[in-house]
């Protein structure tokens, strides 16, 4: 019995009916780009939050987090409301009780409710997408409990509409897609568009490099306002520009769109916008090639971008930067949303002791926490583990 099973039937008195998980992911390029219409390159991570859970009949939805001191949250699913989350301690179940609001508001027939339990390998706050991973686990968990003939994408849309409706965070359709859709060895192309997937190759290891993950423990807060600010400043560029979204500016035209732009700042994030969706696809085309070590100059410049256009960097994530490129990596940049959370560093396998050392030191020296170094390889998306 797994640790999660074991853990529900401690809690509620009864096995549970099954153990499903969902994956954090890391963006490797295409970063604010998706709710912009526009391209993205995420992968899975092999850390995943497991969803341990169990029918009810008599409406009531009980959860539960290893990671939370607030104990047993029971809420009645006819009452679930987004203008009235759980609060205080219990803030953290805004997120599943939020995607079983999402199933009821599409129709479907989820309101006999569940008794569920939560585990996680995936950082909170460090910009893996530790939320997308729980709406999706518990998307999954409740469609094979109650019979629901979703697909991934519908599973997807429906934990990114808790998010935005529920939890009140206005992300894009990234996170959720990378955790419902991604396939082992592969980084996912997604049109946020369209929801047109392709599965791209990636492999360090073949290659001889490696993919560290440098989290910087610094937490950010995206529903704080900046994260929908930038938003908003995009929107009103595409309207400005009469074009649906930011995406539908051709990069050869970036320069004369931006000289129709009066306001500084959205030239700024419509120049970050355009040249990311551009280093996406430049990104793509070098992994089908094999030509790996190519894309860490687009890792930098995006960084560059990030920091600079849009203004999501901090401190520490532009010091893991630029330790890691002084050390030797190939490229590296933020992921994720940005002010605080992880960087990526592309270096050679045998770099690994030596880049994390300077990254460490550099950390140490600046006064810093000491940040959390890891190796990433693309894992598979969400499934059923009992």
């Amino acid at each position: 019995m797994s640790t999660a099973a074991r853990t529900f039937r401690e809690l509620y008195g009864h096995a549970p009916e099954g153990v499903w998980a969902a994956p954090g992911r890391v963006n490797l390029i295409g970063e604010h780009t998706d709710y912009n219409d526009g391209f993205v390159l995420p992968f899975a991570l092999p850390q995943r939050t497991e969803v341990a859970a169990a029918r009810r009949t008599d409406g009531t939805l009980r959860l539960h987090s290893a990671d939370a001191s607030s104990g047993v949250v029971s809420l009645d699913v006819a009452a679930l409301d987004p203008a009235d989350p759980p609060r205080g301690a219990a803030s953290w179940a805004c997120y599943p009780a939020g995607v079983v609001w999402a199933l009821l508001e599409a129709g479907l027939p989820v309101g006999g409710g569940a008794d569920v339990h939560i585990r996680s390998e995936v950082p909170t706050g460090a910009g893996l997408s530790s939320s997308a991973a729980l709406e999706v686990a518990t998307a999954l968990a409740l469609a094979d409990l109650y019979g629901l003939a979703l697909t991934r994408p519908e599973l997807a849309a429906l934990a990114r509409r808790a998010e935005n409706a529920y939890v009140g965070v206005p992300c894009g359709a990234m996170d959720q897609m990378a955790s419902a859709c991604a396939s082992d060895g592969h980084a996912l192309h997604l049109d946020t568009r369209s929801l047109e997937q392709r599965h791209i190759p990636f492999d360090c290891a073949a290659a001889g490099l490696r993919l560290l993950v440098i989290d910087t423990r610094v937490k950010h807060a995206l529903a704080d306002g900046a994260y929908a600010r930038r938003r908003a400043s995009c929107h009103r560029a595409a309207a400005a520009l009469g074009v649906p979204a930011l995406r539908d500016l051709p990069y050869e035209g970036l320069e004369e769109a931006l000289a129709l732009l009066a306001d500084p700042e959205a030239r700024k994030r419509v120049r970050h916008v355009v040249t990311e969706n551009e280093r996406v696809a430049r990104t793509e085309e070098l992994l089908r090639a094999g030509r790996l070590r190519e894309t860490g100059p687009l890792l930098t410049e995006g960084h560059a971008s990030l920091r600079d256009d849009y203004e999501v960097s901090c401190p520490e994530l532009d010091l893991a930067v630029a330790t890691a490129g002084a050390a030797g990596a190939y490229g590296s940049r933020m992921t994720g949303g940005g002010f605080g959370g992880s960087a990526l560093a592309l270096i050679d396998a045998d770099a690994e002791a030596e880049v994390g050392r300077a990254v460490a030191e550099a950390f140490r020296a600046g006064g810093h926490a000491p940040p959390r170094i890891t190796a990433a390889a693309p894992a598979s998306g969400a499934a059923r583990l009992l």
